[in-house]
């Protein structure tokens, strides 16, 4: 890095004030990637959510069907009953995962907000050192 000294010309300045923004924009762009990413781990972690209530709710459906064949069959109310319980305490497990997914990713922001809030600050930083 060249010496600080006042014997640089406007053109020196300029040009490492040039070097520097660049720097400075590639290191915020460097830091939005991070902080998106980090966003979207969270967003997947409330799809996993999701996607385990709608197979827990699919299994749910199978034993309800269980339980129609079972009553179809005749086999008389314990078999039935045991099946549709086991139907409707599932389907509620799965419900209950669905909503607490959708809520997490609901809840989860994919702005880079950290970053934009630090280039808002270089641009007004810049436009201060310009002025």
């Amino acid at each position: 890095m060249p010496s600080r000294n006042d014997e640089r010309s406007l053109g020196e300045l300029l040009a490492e004030l040039s070097r520097e923004t660049g720097q400075l924009v590639r290191k915020e762009v460097e830091l939005a990637t991070t902080e998106m990413t980090a966003r979207a781990r969270q967003a997947a972690a409330g799809a996993g959510l999701a996607a385990a209530g709608g197979a827990l709710a699919h299994a749910g459906l199978l034993v309800l069907l269980a339980a129609i064949v079972i009553a179809l069959a005749g086999l008389g109310v314990p078999p039935w009953l045991s099946a549709l319980i086991v139907a409707v305490v599932t389907i509620a497990g799965g419900y209950f995962l669905v909503t607490r997914g959708v809520e997490k990713m609901r809840r989860t922001s994919l702005a880079p907000t950290e970053a934009i809030g630090s280039l808002q600050e270089t641009a007004a930083w810049t436009t201060r050192q310009g002025a």
